[in-house]
Parts: structure tokens; sequence; C-alpha cells
């Protein structure tokens, strides 16, 4: 069947009149802009408008009886009343009228309302997104939301940096024990002028004093804090609370200085992941596996499949396979390529959050309305931060911003930087500083030599502080000074004989320039690059020696 003709705006077009007399109605502007022929008006059965209100229809007639001469006569004597003489075009004019009179203002109309619709989709997504937005911002940003057109910097520490700490919980996992235990720990370190980002996880097992009375005691494994400073979570206030006291605890722990805290549980892992489309995970096993095994989820299928089976290489994961690589330790049989237990599981976490980010960022996520808005929503139902509304697009822009290859991991277990290790303490089994149970002192030069703007901390030089005056506790009071200045003071002691000049300072080896010249500046005195008077440790690379009083030295 032969399908109606449709107009370009979707109506269907009028009949064309076959018979005069036939009632057609068509409105003239009032400067009767008329066909050059006026008699095809006729043949159409049009009516004219002179600008009044009164419409005369041409050819009508009356019912009963048929079209006569008259009749046309007649018709034709009204237009010659009606119409004032016609005014003879040019062929230019005569051009422009038909121009008007072609269909390509129609187009023309048409395409703009096409554009205006897609523009006004446009704007109600985007309202739409906002609206979302606003919505759980006002359950997760601390301030007023009406602030997020603000774009305030960051708190940033003496080096220039801001910091966070994400702290992670599984009250969402019916039957979960220990559910409101941290057990990931995680800590962002953000530069906004170079644009850079350090992280590093903290051992949920570490082993640390409390300063207060929790489940465990006095001291116990660090991912009970947080739930010590209370275990009130009705209350908006407690878990603001509970961030800003567990970023003072872990900064004092580690040496930096924590402006902000984010609380999550694992839904937000897997509902994130799902909304950006899944992400791409770089899976490699430990000790030299060909891949990861984990059975300890396989019985939510009853042992019929394997949620964490993977061959090394990259490997596509949605939100439940990404939470469950991200929970897997190894810890139950059979199982391979997690022989590092909590080690392993801190690095998949934070590949799983690199490639979060990388495919939040991207553009085909952010102009995806769903999967924006089930990311919103995820995030306002399972995320508590104090961060404040007006950083938010500071925050966001700088995320933006960051280059991938410019996202750095900080470990603690590596071969050759071995800063904690596992062991027994009071019975439990539980991680440890390698320096000794308490003594974060390694951990924290390390954190601060890779994280400080200053080069002298940079370079992280070991430094022996003498005394070679004979006043008793010269060379303390000395190497506290320059601690306090961020030198890496390691050794402190006598040296051999009093007889030296107010201060000399000895440079072992070549190198550390920017070591050389603040020391140069601090005392006033060159650095000498003969062999010291006094054998030092072999790791020691200056020796400052002081022989005079203390008040006289810097």
């Amino acid at each position: 069947m032969k399908k109606k003709p449709t107009s370009i705006d979707g109506f269907i077009p009028r009949q064309k009149g076959s018979q005069l007399g036939e009632l057609h109605t068509k409105t003239y502007k009032a400067s009767l802009d008329i066909p050059e022929d006026i008699s095809s008006t006729i043949g159409s059965n049009k009516s004219l408008h002179s600008g009044d209100s009164s419409v005369r229809v041409l050819g009508q007639v009356e019912k009963g009886r048929g079209i006569g001469r008259s009749d046309i006569d007649e018709s034709l004597r009204e237009i010659d009343q009606s119409t004032p003489p016609e005014k003879k075009l040019s062929r230019r004019q005569r051009r422009k009228a038909l121009k008007r009179n072609r269909p390509t203002h129609r187009i023309r109309k048409t395409i703009k309302w096409i554009v205006f619709t897609i523009l006004a989709i446009i704007l109600a997504v985007a309202g739409f997104a906002v609206y979302k937005f606003m919505q759980a911002g006002g359950n997760i940003f601390q301030g007023n939301i009406f602030d997020i057109i603000q774009n305030q910097p960051l708190k940033e520490d003496s080096n220039g940096r801001s910091n966070f700490l994400i702290v992670g919980t599984s009250e969402d996992d019916p039957g979960h024990d220990g559910a409101y235990l941290t057990d990931s720990i995680l800590v962002v370190s953000i530069d906004q002028t170079k644009k850079n980002i350090y992280m590093f996880s903290v051992p949920r097992d570490l082993y640390v004093e409390f300063g207060m009375a929790c489940n465990a005691g006095y001291s116990g494994k660090i991912n009970e804090y947080f739930n010590c400073v209370n275990d009130d979570y009705t209350k908006e206030a407690a878990e603001q609370e509970r961030l800003s006291k567990t970023q003072a605890f872990i900064g004092d722990i580690f040496g930096l200085d924590i402006q902000y805290g984010i609380h999550v549980n694992h839904t937000v892992i897997k509902e994130a992941v799902d909304a950006v489309g899944g992400i791409d995970v770089d899976v490699q096993g430990s000790n030299g596996a060909p891949g990861v095994l984990d059975r300890n989820f396989d019985w939510r299928c009853n042992y019929t499949c394997y949620l964490v089976k993977y061959t090394n290489g990259v490997h596509h994961l949605d939100g439940e396979h990404a939470l469950y690589l991200a929970k897997a330790r190894g810890d139950v049989a059979p199982t391979y390529g997690l022989g590092r237990s909590n080690f392993d599981r801190e690095v998949n976490q934070q590949k799983i959050l690199i490639a979060l980010q990388d495919k939040a960022l991207s553009t085909g996520t952010l102009t995806n309305l769903s999967a924006v808005t089930q990311l919103i929503d995820t995030l306002g139902n399972n995320l508590r931060t104090n961060i404040q509304t007006k950083e938010i697009r500071t925050l966001v822009q700088l995320a933006a911003q960051v280059k991938p290859e410019n996202v750095h991991t900080l470990s603690f277990v590596d071969d050759d930087n071995k800063l904690v290790i596992s062991g027994n303490y009071n019975g439990a089994s539980v991680v440890m500083p390698a320096a000794g149970i308490y003594d974060y002192s390694d951990i924290r030069q390390f954190i601060a030599k890779t994280l400080s703007s200053n080069p002298v901390v940079s370079e992280a030089a070991p430094v022996a502080v003498l005394n070679g005056s004979g006043q008793a506790g010269l060379a303390q009071t000395e190497a506290d000074k320059l601690t306090d200045s961020d030198y890496n003071v390691t050794m402190v002691g006598n040296a051999e004989g009093t007889d030296y000049p107010d201060v000399v300072i000895y440079k072992v080896g070549t190198g550390y320039d920017a070591t050389t010249s603040a020391l140069e500046s601090r005392f006033g005195v060159k650095v000498l690059t003969t062999t010291p008077p006094t054998p030092v440790n072999a790791n020691i690379k200056f020796v400052i020696i002081f022989g005079a009083a203390p008040s006289q030295n810097q």
C-alpha cells in the first residue's frame, strides 16, 4: 500500500482542491503579497485577506445548483474591485519572489527546531545531573550545597600537598564479621601545582598504640581505631568525629598532615565500577605465580564458578569481580598468586582505584547520563567525607588534570625497601615496622623523602653529629635542632679530641648538592671533602663536629 506523504514537520500535507467551489483558506499579510499570476488563485480556490477581519471566499456557490459562466464572471469582477492594480515586478524582484515561495524556508525552520530540541535535551540532561549531584551532595559533602559554584583551593600541608585518608568498611556486607573494622586504609597525596598523585596503603594489621581503651585494649591492630572513636552510626556528627580523629591518628604515625577524610563501604567499589562500564586491571600474581586464584568467595555460587581466577595480564572486570579482587588475600585454599596476603590485596586495591579514576574521567563515561546518574547515586548512598562543597570543583578539575603517568604508588614491602614485616606480638599475628615495634621513623622518612618539596628532605643524606667541645649534651642538642629542620640525623656521638673550631663539616663521597649548600648557608663555613678525623658509620654522608658552645651555633 502506498504510504501517504508526510510534510517535513511530520504533519499530513493539505489535500489539493480538485473543483472550483471547494472551500480553502489562506491568510495573506496586509501588504497583499499576491502571487504574480492572479488567475492561479482562482484555480486553487484560495481566499484573500486584505488585513481586516473579513474573509471573502471566492468561487463559493449556492447549494443546489452547479457552477455557471455567470459565477465565474462575478468572481472576476470581485477580484478587479478588491485588488489594487498589479504592480509589474522587475526580473530581480520576480527571482526573489520565487525564492521566497520555495520550500527552503521550511527546511531552515525545521532545522532550527531540531537544533532547539537538541539544546533543550542537553539542558534537561545537565539540569537533571546537577539535581542528582545536589541531592547526593547534601549527603556526602559538608557545607551549603549551593557553594558548589565556588572553586576554593584545597587545604595544603607545608609541602603544598593535599592529603586524603580513605577508609573502607563492610557494614553493607550482611554477615560479615568485623563489619566496622577498616580493613582498607589508603592515603592519597595530591600536589595541586605539579599535578601528581602519590598513594600508599596502610596495613590493616599494623600494630599500634591507640591512646585510649578499645576492644583489644590500649594497643592492637590499626583497623580497630575508626570504630573505637565511637560506634554511633546514626548521627552525622559522630561520623565526622570518627573521620577527623582517625585522620589525626594515622597522620601522626606516618608524619603527615592529613586534611581530608573519606569513608566508603564495599558497595561503592561494586556500583562505581558498574556505573562506568567496568574497568581494565593488570592482574599479576606475586612470587612468580602465573596468575591469581582465591576461592574464598565461591560459596556464593555453590563453588560452581571462580570469582577470583585470572592469568597474568589485563582483564576487564565488572563491579562484582572488581570487589572480590579488592578483597582477595589468598586465605582459603586452593589459592595462588597472593603469597603476600594483605600486601597483595593492597596492591590490587590501588590498581582498581587507579583504573576507576581513568575510566570515570574518560569522555565516554562523563557524557553518559545513565552512568553519571548511577555514579552519583552510588556515592550519595555509600560515601561520607569532610570535604567542603566549595572545594568540589577544584577537586574534580584537579583529578581531570592529573595524567596517568603522574599517579604513583608507594610500597613498604619491596625487597629493596622493606619497611614493615609480619610477625607475632602479644600472641597475635601482626604487621610491625622493620625498625622495631612502634618505631615508625624509617617509614616517616621514606614518605617525607618522596613527598617533600624541600630538596634537603628529598636527598635524605645521613648526617652524623659529633661533640668536639667537651661540653656534655652539646651533640644531642644540636642534633635535635637539625632534625627539627628536616635533616636526616642518624648518628650522635663524641668526636676524637676537643681541639675543633666552632663548627667543621665533612662530606663523605660525592653528590647531595642541595644538602651541601644548605649546610654551608646554615653555619657559614665551607664543607670539606677530606677524611673526617673521627670514624663514622659507613652510610654517613656528612659529619658535623661542634667545638663551641650551643649559643654560638645556628
